[in-house]
């Protein structure tokens, strides 16, 4: 049976404390990417309790997804961003979710990112991800940038680290490892840096920054 959404906030606040609850209540949140990082983040940041989730991705699911993102097998054909926000429904019924299927560009940027609090990068494209860092310490003053980079291989899960790189943006990963340098991106791993994004998320929300 569905908990009413009494039910679903008041077990939040039991959890977080009304004044936090209060603050990922009334935040936004873009995940711009749906993959292996980006799906682990939003499915965190549902279970918290953010408001408002915006979800980006111009990709459909396929097979090779399946190991590491949060997709089922029978959704395999859909877009990323109507599947993920299909299956937040069922963990986090009361989340303001947003699905846009689009690639984002220099162009679309500021319009499809204007109201969010905090912005994930969580792309698999080096060139896409400074294209999205630029535009959005760039053009969107008031928005926080959590990007990734370095979680592929077998390596230490120590290494995977979040640094505060300015006021506005903070880095998650080892910042060394490359898909292409080692047995690619392994589900257990990414997962880590998409809890540290997820994670900075909710720290940057209640007022707790990296020094």
């Amino acid at each position: 049976m569905i908990p009413s959404e009494k039910e679903w906030m008041d077990a939040l606040i039991s959890r977080h404390g009304m004044k936090l609850q209060e603050q990922f209540s009334s935040a936004t949140v873009a995940v711009c990417g749906l993959g292996g990082l980006g799906s682990n983040i939003a499915v965190a940041l549902a279970r918290a309790g953010i408001g408002r989730l915006l979800l980006i991705d111009f990709d459909r699911v396929d097979l090779t997804n399946l190991h590491r993102q949060q997709y089922k097998a029978n959704q395999i054909g859909q877009f990323k961003a109507d599947a993920l926000a299909e299956n937040l429904s069922e963990t986090a019924p009361y989340a303001n979710i947003r699905a846009v299927t689009a690639k984002i560009t220099e162009e679309n940027l500021a319009e499809l990112l204007k109201d969010a609090d905090i912005v994930c990068e969580a792309f698999d494209n080096a060139e896409a991800k400074a294209m999205l860092a630029n535009g959005v310490l760039g053009q969107l003053p008031k928005c926080c940038l959590i990007a990734a980079s370095g979680m592929a291989g077998l390596g230490s899960p120590n290494t995977i680290r979040t640094r505060r790189i300015t006021k506005r943006f903070y880095l998650c990963g080892d910042e060394v490892s490359d898909a292409a340098d080692t047995i690619g991106l392994v589900a257990p791993r990414v997962m880590l840096c998409a809890a540290h994004q997820a994670h900075t998320v909710l720290r940057i929300l209640a007022g707790e920054y990296e020094v």
